[in-house]
């Protein structure tokens, strides 16, 4: 999962990043804290194996055949997924859905490919 972090106030790049505490920009090596303190709560993006950025309702396909415990087929490549919804699942696994034929389940994001 990507976060958006607020862009440079120096040269207003959007390429900043994290570094500990502080925020820096690769263009201008600005640094600065965060208005946000220690918490951090900035908006989390997921998004794809090809980084499509992924919604709550849509539809995405496996890139991979995938195994899942208790089937004897799994999940094979190309099976599409439809009506995701984008949780904080286990690890990394942050979408939850429905597969035909196996039932609810949660994927990782890296797996799928938006359509």
């Amino acid at each position: 999962m990507n976060q958006t972090l607020p862009p440079c106030p120096a040269c207003s790049s959007e390429y900043t990043y994290q570094m500990g505490t502080l925020l820096v920009c690769p263009e201008c090596a600005h640094e600065w804290t965060s208005t946000t303190g220690s918490d951090h709560n900035y908006e989390k993006v997921i998004t794809d194996s090809v980084g499509n950025v992924l919604a709550d309702g849509d539809t995405v396909t496996v890139i991979k055949t995938l195994k899942v415990k208790g089937s004897t087929t799994g999940i094979k490549a190309g099976t599409k997924v439809r009506n995701i919804r984008l949780v904080n699942g286990i690890g990394d696994h942050d979408i939850d859905c429905k597969v035909d034929g196996i039932g609810a389940m949660q994927l990782k994001s890296s797996v799928v490919k938006k359509i």
